[in-house]
C-alpha cells in the first residue's frame, strides 16, 4: 500500500511540474506578443521578464527560509492559489501596462516560493538516491514537455487574439497545481530539534558552497549558464543567417535539442551511479557546451542537428544530476533554502547572459557568440573535472541529508 501511495505522489508531483511549465509559457508567449503589439517597446517587453524573474533572485533567501520553516506542501498550495488569483486578474488589466508589470512581479514572488517547495518535496517522495535520480528525471521531462507544448498553445491563443483567454487558462494551470498539492500524501515539515537550531536567511547559499564537491559542481554549472544562456539571443540569427533555414527548420533544430534533453533526463541520468553524480554532472556540462558550440565550425544542417541533439542530452542529464546532488549533499532541513538559492543563482546568471548575449551578437556576430557560448562551458567542465580528480574524486554524502527525518 505504501508503495502505491508513493507512486501516486510521484505522478502528482511530476504532473504538477508539467502543468506549471505549460502555464508559464501560456503567460509569457501571449503577454510578450501583446505588449510588443500594443506598446512597440522592447524596453517594456524586457521589463516583463525582469518582473517575472527578478523576485526569484532577490527573494531567494527569504523564500527558501519560508519553505524550510513551514510545511512545504502547504506552502506550495497557498502559493499556487495566490498565483491563480493574480493570473486571473491579469485578464482584467490588459489596458494598463503598469498594472501588467505589477502583477507580473507578484507572479514572480509566487514562483520564487512555489518552485523550492516543489523540489523540496521530491526527496520525501523519492527516498533512495537511485530513486531520486529517476524521479528528478521524470520531473525534468515534465518541465521540457511543458516548455514544448506551452509555447505552441500560447502562440495559438495569441494568434487567435485570445490574450485574455490565455490568462484565464494560465490561472487554471495554477489551480491544477494547487489541487495536486492538496492530494499529495507526502509531508515535509521541520521537527522541533531542527527549529531550535541556529537559523539564517543566507544558509541556502552558504550550504551550497560549503561542501567542496557540491561547490565545485555548482560553480561550473553557474559559469556555464552565464555563457550558454547568451546563445538564446544568438541562435535564431545563426540558424536563419548562417545556416539559411526556414522557420520550420528553426523549429526542427530546436526540437533536436529538446528531444535530447528528454532522453538525457529519462535515460542517461538514471544510469549514473550515486558515487558518480559529481563526475556525471561535470561531464554533462562539457557535452552540453560541445553540442552547442561545434555546429558553428561546419555550416551543414544535418551536422548541426546531430550536435544539438547531443548537446540536449548533456543539458537534460546535467539538470537531473545537479538537483540530485543538492538533495543528497544538503541537510534535509535546508532543502528549501538550498533550492531557492540554486534557482536564484540560475535566474541571475540567465538574466545577465540574456542581456550580454544581445550585446555580443551586435558586436561580434551570432556565429562567434554561439561558439563562445559552447566553448567556455566546455573549458569550465574540463577545469572542473581536473580539479575534482586532483582532490581525489570522492563524494561523501552527509548523514544529515537523509530524508528519514521527514514524514512521507
Amino acid at each position: 500500500m505504501a508503495g502505491l501511495l508513493r507512486q501516486r505522489d510521484v505522478r502528482l508531483i511530476v504532473g504538477a511540474v508539467g502543468v506549471s511549465s505549460v502555464g508559464d509559457f501560456l503567460l509569457w508567449v501571449p503577454l510578450t506578443l501583446y505588449l510588443q503589439h500594443t506598446t512597440g517597446s522592447a524596453i517594456v517587453v524586457a521589463g516583463l521578464f525582469l518582473a517575472l524573474w527578478t523576485p526569484a533572485v532577490v527573494l531567494a533567501p527569504f523564500a527558501g527560509w519560508l519553505v524550510d520553516r513551514l510545511e512545504a506542501r502547504a506552502v506550495l498550495i497557498v502559493a499556487s492559489f495566490a498565483q491563480a488569483a493574480v493570473a486571473a486578474s491579469l485578464a482584467f488589466v490588459l489596458d494598463s501596462t503598469a498594472a501588467i508589470l505589477v502583477l507580473a512581479v507578484l507572479l514572480g514572488i509566487g514562483f520564487s516560493v512555489a518552485q523550492p517547495a516543489e523540489f523540496s518535496l521530491v526527496p520525501v517522495i523519492g527516498g533512495a538516491t537511485a530513486r531520486l535520480t529517476e524521479i528528478n528525471g521524470l520531473v525534468e521531462t515534465a518541465r521540457y514537455t511543458g516548455a514544448t507544448a506551452g509555447p505552441l498553445l500560447g502562440g495559438l491563443l495569441a494568434g487567435l487574439g485570445g490574450t485574455r483567454a490565455a490568462m484565464f487558462v494560465n490561472a487554471a494551470s495554477f489551480l491544477v497545481v494547487a489541487l495536486a498539492g492538496l492530494t499529495l500524501r507526502a509531508r515535509r515539515r521541520a521537527e522541533r530539534a531542527e527549529l531550535e537550531q541556529p537559523d539564517r536567511l543566507r544558509d541556502g547559499v552558504v550550504i551550497l558552497f560549503r561542501e567542496r564537491t557540491l561547490a565545485l559542481v555548482l560553480s561550473v554549472v553557474v559559469v556555464s549558464l552565464l555563457f550558454m544562456s547568451a546563445s538564446i539571443s544568438a541562435e535564431v540569427f545563426f540558424v536563419k543567417r548562417n545556416l539559411h533555414v526556414s522557420d520550420f527548420g528553426y523549429g526542427f533544430i530546436f526540437a533536436c535539442w529538446t528531444v535530447g534533453m528528454t532522453l538525457g533526463s529519462l535515460v542517461i541520468a538514471r544510469r549514473v551511479r550515486a558515487a558518480a553524480l559529481a563526475t556525471g554532472a561535470l561531464v554533462a556540462v562539457g557535452v552540453q557546451g560541445f553540442g552547442l558550440g561545434l555546429p558553428t565550425a561546419w555550416l551543414v544542417i544535418p551536422f548541426g542537428c546531430a550536435l544539438w541533439f547531443v548537446g540536449g542530452l548533456g543539458h537534460g542529464t546535467k539538470n537531473v544530476l545537479a538537483r540530485t546532488l543538492i538533495q543528497e549533499q544538503v541537510p534535509s532541513r535546508l532543502h528549501g533554502r538550498a533550492f531557492a538559492a540554486y534557482n536564484g543563482l540560475r535566474n541571475g546568471a540567465e538574466l545577465i547572459a540574456l542581456a550580454a548575449g544581445g550585446l555580443l551578437v551586435a558586436v561580434i556576430g551570432a556565429r562567434t557568440t554561439l561558439a563562445l557560448a559552447g566553448a567556455i562551458p566546455l573549458l569550465a567542465a574540463f577545469a572542473g573535472l581536473a580539479l575534482y580528480r586532483a582532490r581525489g574524486g570522492t563524494e561523501e554524502i552527509p548523514s544529515s541529508s537523509a530524508p528519514s527525518r521527514l514524514s512521507a
